[in-house]
């Protein structure tokens, strides 16, 4: 199995895209004026607007409702990264080391989901994604 895509449903899509184009530096392919996607080489995340949930069941995602899931970027530098973004998006914290090798920055969304990008910074981390 892989995965594949993460699909966040958003209230105003064409923020929520401007948004993970600034973050990913990657264009998005709009298939349709409610749905568009950014492929990444690890996975593409699609972003669907409110009216897409009634195409696979009505209410079952809400805009804006998310306080679990974070959307992970591996970068080269987070350092870097954050001295880019810092001033142009909502930061939730700034880098710092974690207990698991990765050094990470989060930002928040126009719709309040938590965005992380990452560098992993000691030998175990960067083994675990060498392959990736």
């Amino acid at each position: 199995m892989k995965l594949a895509s993460v699909r966040i449903i958003a209230s105003d899509i064409r923020a929520m895209v401007t948004f993970y184009e600034l973050v990913t530096g990657f264009h998005a392919d709009w298939l349709a004026p409610v749905f568009a996607e950014i492929v990444t080489p690890g996975a593409a995340l699609a972003i669907g607007s409110a009216e897409t949930v009634a195409l696979f069941k009505e209410g079952s995602a809400e805009p804006g409702a998310n306080r679990t899931a974070i959307l992970e970027f591996m970068v080269s530098n987070v350092d870097a990264e954050f001295a880019r973004l810092k001033d142009q998006i909502a930061v939730v914290h700034e880098p710092k080391d974690l207990p698991w090798g990765n050094r990470t920055a989060q930002f928040c969304d126009p719709e309040g989901t938590r965005v992380a990008l990452y560098t992993p910074v000691t030998d175990a981390a960067r083994q675990r994604f060498a392959g990736r």
